[in-house]
């Protein structure tokens, strides 16, 4: 099978020519820089406006790809990567650019429609909340974020916009089938009707895994109603429903994964990596928003965001811990109301954005020593306040030059009380911590001819703790750290994006960030105890190049680069490499345009060495290479009144092994651990569009 996809490739690169070329449009090109991203300055704004490497994956672009979560649309977007604790996207970390460490995702600030995603405690979001189906475009804004978007906003922004209702109603059919179980269902209906918009979608995804026990399905919907009175007052209203239920299959060592990688981890008691037959979750999601809109004519325009979401979380992992059955209820109740207003000054134009931040985010944990919960061990509830405001100004000094800069002043409180049944001694009551933080941000945005940029930067960020930071509720001793303080850095950033005749695109960025007062987990061996620190200051350099090249109606050739280098600079560690941060990644991509409406896309994914979670000296062996060879035809033919696409795609073409993540045990005399990825992987589906 595998040399019958590579002589597939081959063939299609040695015949291609001009005479067999499929009819692509003739007014193709590549996407342009007058792209829309709300993102970069909480309002619509062209790319090339703003001082920020930006990209855009398009509903088009995630649905040509054959994705069956989010994961595997960003994966393979430049200074993103990601690791996971179960070989699927139920369990996947997001780190952008190069935080590795124990939590790189709460450096990355999550937006579903503009809410915060992130969760108050040190968990990941569950990416597979968020079908594929019911996105519209994902915006993602590298860099600093911290003056729009506060807290987690400190590696860069995604914003996941859901699909609106436009134009004629549409309904959109289609089913995904693959390797290890896979089957992927979807239905989505929108449309308009005079002031009235509409887009209603759910999807059901299933898989059972590469390893044993390691199964996940997702269910979910969504709805979106729009009201458009013309330029006086729109406004709209979107619920979702999801429910993630999955397993946990545990980390192998080399031994175990040569001879079985696909095994989940047999009882390992003295190490505690062992998967137990009950590792498994169920997450149920709501979330809502109402936006309003508001127009003012010469005086600008208001927008407030009214937002809800809830998250209710079983996880039953007693492999890792005798007494880890849990319950978690987190709730947020959100409002974001903000100005705008876009006006000359002395004849240049000038546009201030204005707002307030407000969430309410309750926090309750239940910790029992058994599945069916009939024997509590300790019960804990917070309530996260946060409380921010932010203004930002772009001025246009000259026609072709931006001045861009900005402020914001958060106050964030974490209250809270502990109950442990079993052990009194770590009981605490209304604990309370009050953290305040500033950002700021000066930017300068030149204008190159009609698309390109060339752009600077300075920024300040802050990250403030996690509840489980700030609080030992989990099981391992009751404590409330009134010492801990946010962690907080300085970036400096430029870079540049030039257009060439309208089809090559070439990009590429610098940017160094300083943090300081990281949080660590110090350890006393002595004592045998341990407490959350502000220790720790790194330095991230790294460089982002990204090229696209299209000829029409022939080929299109599309590829990045990312290096990171990412260092301790003070302490036992100094000017040691961060864990979990490769130096170098690329992807690179072909587009072969066929006859008869076919396209036969290529891509290859390397990621380099990293030193594996936990090991700061850099003492033992590194997380290996890989590089992996995906392939996808596509079939999309041209009818009047109805979209077809169907495809044959194959991941890991050549079923190399590898593991995302790797965690170092050698330091504590037992083996190193790693959590194998699937091996090669078909997959094949059909959507219809009438």
């Amino acid at each position: 099978m595998k040399k019958i996809l590579f002589f597939v490739l081959f063939f299609s690169v040695v015949v291609f020519s001009p005479a067999n070329a499929s009819q692509k449009d003739a007014d193709d090109a590549l996407v342009t820089m007058g792209e829309i991203v709300v993102t970069a300055t909480r309002d619509a704004q062209e790319i090339r406006k703003t001082p920020s490497s930006v990209s855009v994956i398009t509903e088009e672009e995630i649905n040509d790809s054959g994705a069956t979560t989010l994961v595997e649309v960003l994966d393979r977007i430049e200074s993103i990567a990601f690791r996971t604790y179960s070989g699927n996207s139920s369990q996947s970390q997001i780190d952008m650019r190069g935080f590795g460490g124990d939590n790189p995702f709460g450096k990355t600030l999550i937006l579903l429609d503009g809410r915060r995603m992130n969760r108050t405690d040190m968990a990941s979001i569950n990416w597979l909340q968020m079908p594929v189906n019911g996105v519209e475009k994902i915006e993602i804004v590298r860099g600093p974020g911290s003056v729009l978007y506060g807290d987690a906003a400190v590696g860069g922004v995604i914003n996941i916009i859901t699909k609106k209702g436009k134009g004629k109603p549409t309904v959109n059919l289609s089913a995904i089938g693959g390797s290890y179980g896979l089957h992927d269902e979807r239905i989505g209906v929108s449309g308009a009707t005079g002031k009235w918009t509409y887009a209603l979608t759910g999807e059901n995804n299933f898989s059972s895994g590469y390893r044993d026990r390691s199964k996940y399905s997702a269910r979910g919907g969504g709805l979106d109603v729009g009201y458009f009175a013309g330029d006086i007052l729109n406004m709209s209203l979107g619920v979702s429903f999801n429910r993630v239920d999955y397993q946990m299959p545990g980390a192998l060592t080399k031994a175990q994964m040569v001879k079985d990688r696909r095994q989940y981890q047999p009882a390992m008691p003295d190490y505690y990596m062992n998967a137990n037959d009950d590792n498994d979750g169920s997450d149920k999601y709501t979330n809502i928003k109402f936006d309003v809109k508001s127009f003012w004519g010469a005086w600008g325009r208001t927008e407030v965001n009214f937002l809800y979401g809830k998250k209710d979380l079983q996880m039953n992992m007693p492999s890792w811990f005798s007494y880890n059955y849990s319950d978690t209820d987190a709730e947020t109740f959100g409002m974001t109301p903000r100005y705008i207003l876009e006006k000359n000054i002395f004849g240049f134009h000038n546009k201030v954005i204005m707002g307030l931040d407000y969430y309410h985010e309750p926090y309750a944990k239940d910790i029992f020593s058994n599945r069916r919960r009939t024997d509590r061990l300790s019960t804990a509830d917070f309530t996260r306040d946060a409380l921010g405001y932010y203004i930002r100004d772009e001025f246009s000094v000259l026609k072709n030059l931006i001045l861009s800069a900005g402020y914001r002043f958060d106050r964030v409180s974490v209250e809270g009380s502990n109950e442990d049944f079993s052990t009194p001694s770590n009981n605490f009551t209304n604990q309370k911590n009050i953290y305040k933080a500033e950002a700021y941000e000066a930017g300068l945005t030149w204008l190159w001819g009609d698309q390109s940029k060339i752009f600077a930067k300075y920024a300040t960020v802050y990250r403030i703790p996690f509840l489980d930071e700030v609080a030992s509720f989990s099981g391992f001793g009751g404590n409330f750290l009134k010492s801990l303080e946010k962690e907080k850095g300085k970036s400096m950033e430029m870079g540049a994006e030039y257009y060439l005749l309208n089809n090559l695109k070439l990009g590429v960025a610098l940017f160094r960030l300083d943090m300081e007062d990281e949080i660590e987990y110090v350890y006393d061996p002595e004592t045998f105890t341990g407490e959350n620190r502000n220790t720790g200051k790194t330095r991230h350099d790294g460089v982002e190049a990204s090229f696209a090249y299209l000829l029409q109606k022939y080929f299109r050739i599309f590829g990045n680069y990312t290096y990171h280098k990412a260092t301790f600079e003070k302490g036992l560690y100094n000017k040691k490499e961060m864990p979990m941060v490769p130096r170098h990644a690329a992807n690179v991509g072909l587009e072969i345009y066929l006859p008869g409406h076919v396209t036969l896309r290529t891509e290859v994914q390397h990621v380099g060495k990293a030193y594996l979670s936990g090991d700061s000296d850099n003492s033992t062996e590194k997380l290996e290479d890989r590089t992996l060879l995906n392939i996808v035809l596509q079939y999309k033919p041209v009818w009047d009144t109805m979209k077809l696409t169907a495809f044959l795609g194959v991941d890991n073409v050549a079923d190399v092994k590898y593991s995302s993540f790797g965690i170092d045990y050698e330091q504590y005399a037992m083996p190193n651990f790693y959590y194998p990825m699937p091996g090669v992987t078909f997959k094949g589906g059909v959507s219809v569009e009438f």
